[in-house]
């Protein structure tokens, strides 16, 4: 693929960034910095797997000590070599690398792979030789894959530029691995199965090549069909979210990364970051691009033998043919567990199978065409069912059992193992008595899996791929009331302002619903009471019952200190509420007098809905991120949440709600009408632009956001601010930001 190529897609920074990238997998010399003759050595494999796995170039090996190296010319220096060196593979003590990289600049070379190890992964001291390493690439533009990684490879080229046994056979696959030994392990994996790559790259600890770079190029790469990552860490989050969002609509993007179950880092505050782990978030963002997350490292190796062989389904309906009903059995339920569903089978799909299967046969799906089913039947029956229009994928079953014919069976299924958009997967259980019958569906191109489960939740896998792509299509939705958003930022700005302007970073209640309201969120009337007559006063404005609440510009969890005093019915009532708010504070062994600067008095709402939470935090690698769940008081008891980034439009909105059980209720349960739903998106729209939009805000909630078949309000909301010596440039951003 040429530099025009490239970036033909695109255009700036990230088509440079493509276009830098090419010359580290189509280079025209290699030189090996470090190349030796040393058994077992990192500079004689990479030299030997460069010289026997031809890739049409020129290969230099470096060494200052000898005339050659395994029987070709090397050459003490970079400066020596006698032509253009394209690419580096550097195999030396970390402390010499620098120094490398200095003179590899002033050849001209365009990239490096630094195989080399002691760098940040030992501390800080490596760290510092890294930002050294970056500060000398930087000056002349160079690229550099690694520190610390197995290296690279081009097998539709044959460039093997690592320390791997043997270059990876063609294929269509791009595979990225953050660790070399997964990496040494998928390859031979690939190359005992029969499964090509496009592209293999061991990135190791991403001082300059990252995510980003690797996904953008192989977007563009016309090879590579889809792109299969083990991460260990995201980096530049952005860089991924933006390059993953420009790819998946063209190629799906499967990752495993471990570190589920870690802690999450420190919690905020605010009930949202109480309920944001960073691993979910990790999710979220995933989800927002389009990326499907595995979850197991088996499923990396059934991702690899679906992909390499078979369509992508189109739909979640798996046909499932067996010969016996416990698999069949087991094989639903993983199905449908995993998001599938068993395709309706047509009544003329029947009438036909009528026709050559036994009386006993299931006429449902699963397919069980029982115990003794011929070679033929199992062809014949998958013959018939891949017409059928109701399914969009197909799974054979075969159990050894004693009139069972294995091999022959697999020979008259390949047959039928080509239907036109439609995935075919096999599962022949068992042993030696199998094993003919598996290697003849996989050189035929249909993948076996080791148990009917397995092929049935990659399917289904493999399928939230296509659903993920909803989300990147949808057309954002407008600012509410149309207003322009430039004069509503503008003026919530100036309220933030204001705060900051009286040293707090806390808002009011009410300051903070003012906030809400300038964005076009319905809010609660909201009045300030300094003294208990004032409160009587604005009660008796009001329609009782009334609610008194905690005016105070630090405190921000009103019920734990009793600062909430509900339905209250005439104006006695709200004095009493105005002294004991006032004493509680007061009397408060953590607070005292000066935190209470009066009450807010509210009309009391009827509480005839449901209590939803709508919220942002601060992860620290993606930046602000949003809440959306079961509220009220029990809201971190109950953690029923879905996450997303912001900005959102109406169908991240709906996304998020869709995975919350509370939604159930939301949409009418027991007699109840549905709330108004797109009403219900939009303010989660809007909410997601007060969090875009004002990047001095650290934690907003809203909570209790009570939704009813009438309206939905805003009772409660608290906004908290970034310290007042932030610098500006030190702000936290959306990760989306394209």
């Amino acid at each position: 693929m040429s530099e025009k190529q490239s970036s033909k897609d695109g255009c700036g920074v990230c088509c440079g960034k493509v276009a830098s990238v090419v010359p580290l997998f189509n280079p025209k010399s290699v030189a090996v910095v470090g190349a030796t003759e040393k058994p077992n050595s990192v500079g004689r494999t990479v030299l030997w797997n460069l010289i026997s796995s031809p890739f049409g170039g020129t290969v230099y090996p470096i060494n200052p000590k000898r005339p050659s190296v395994l029987g070709i010319k090397a050459y003490p220096s970079l400066a020596a070599c006698p032509g253009e060196v394209d690419l580096i593979v550097v195999c030396t003590p970390a402390k010499t690398v620098q120094g490398i990289i200095a003179e590899a600049a002033q050849k001209g070379v365009k990239g490096a792979v630094v195989i080399s190890a002691g760098f940040k992964e030992i501390g800080p001291k490596g760290a510092e030789l890294e930002r050294q390493l970056a500060e000398e690439a930087g000056k002349t533009g160079m690229r550099i894959i690694g520190p610390n990684c197995l290296g690279i490879m081009n097998p539709i080229t044959g460039l093997n530029a690592s320390f791997a046994p043997a270059v990876a056979a063609a294929g269509s696959i791009g595979f990225i691995s953050q660790s070399g030994a997964l990496g040494c392990a998928v390859l031979d994996w690939c190359a005992h199965n029969g499964v090509g790559l496009s592209n293999f790259s061991s990135i190791g600890s991403m001082m300059d090549v990252n995510w980003g770079d690797l996904i953008r190029y192989l977007g563009d790469d016309e090879n590579t069909h889809s792109i299969v990552i083990y991460m260990e860490s995201i980096g530049d989050a952005p860089s991924f979210l933006e390059a993953a969002s420009k790819v998946t609509p063209k190629k799906p993007i499967f990752v495993i990364k471990p570190g589920r179950t870690e802690g999450a880092a420190k919690a905020a505050a605010s009930h949202t970051g109480s309920m944001t782990g960073s691993d979910d978030v990790l999710d979220a963002a995933f989800k927002r691009v389009g990326v499907v997350r595995l979850t197991e490292i088996s499923e990396v190796f059934h991702m690899f033998n679906a992909l390499s062989r078979q369509p992508l389904p189109q739909g979640n309906r798996l046909t499932v043919i067996t010969n016996a009903g416990g698999p069949g059995v087991l094989c639903t339920d993983a199905l449908l567990l995993s998001g599938g569903v068993l395709a309706e089978v047509a009544p003329k799909t029947i009438e036909e199978l009528n026709t050559f299967l036994p009386a006993a046969w299931s006429r449902s799906n699963p397919v069980d065409i029982l115990g003794d089913a011929s070679p033929e039947a199992y062809a014949h029956t998958l013959e018939v069912v891949g017409q059928d229009a109701g399914g969009d994928g197909y799974l054979v079953i075969l159990t050894p059992q004693a009139m069972s014919r294995p091999t022959e069976t697999a020979e008259k299924v390949k047959a039928f193992g080509k239907i036109k958009g439609k995935p075919v997967y096999a599962s022949w259980l068992g042993g030696g008595l199998v094993a003919a019958g598996q290697k003849a569906l996989m050189e035929a191109g249909i993948p076996v899996f080791p148990e009917p489960d397995a092929a049935a939740e990659t399917f289904t896998t493999l399928y939230k791929y296509k659903k993920n792509l909803e989300a990147i299509s949808a057309p954002a939705a407008p600012l509410a009331k149309n207003e322009d958003r430039q004069k509503v930022r503008a003026k919530a700005l100036a309220l933030i302002d204001e705060v900051r302007a009286s040293g707090r970073t806390i808002l009011t209640e009410y300051e903070s619903k003012k906030l809400l309201a300038i964005y076009g969120v319905n809010t609660v009337q909201t009045e300030i009471a300094k003294t208990e007559e004032d409160a009587v006063k604005l009660a008796e404005g009001m329609k009782f019952p009334v609610v008194a609440k905690l005016l105070s510009e630090t405190i921000t969890h009103k019920t734990d200190v009793g600062g909430v005093k509900l339905n209250l019915q005439c104006p006695e009532d709200v004095r009493k509420a105005f002294v004991e708010i006032k004493t509680s504070v007061s009397n408060n062994p953590k607070w005292g007098a000066e935190h209470f600067q009066g009450v807010t008095i509210q009309q009391m709402i009827k509480q005839d809905g449901y209590e939803i939470i709508l919220g942002s935090s601060l992860d620290g690698q993606f930046g602000p991120v949003l809440l959306f769940g079961m509220g009220g008081q029990l809201v971190e008891v109950f953690k029923d949440k879905a996450l997303g980034l912001p900005p959102l439009n109406s169908v991240h909105a709906r996304m998020m709600l869709e995975e919350t059980k509370i939604f159930t209720a939301l949409k009418g349960v027991r007699g109840r009408k549905s709330v108004d739903i797109k009403e219900l998106e939009n303010l989660m729209v809007q909410f997601s632009l007060i969090v875009a939009d004002q990047p001095w805000i650290k934690e907003v909630d809203i909570n209790p956001l009570l939704a009813s078949e009438e309206q939905i309000i805003a009772l409660d909301a608290r906004v908290i601010l970034h310290d007042l010596n932030t610098p500006a440039e030190k702000l936290s951003k959306p990760a989306i930001q394209f």
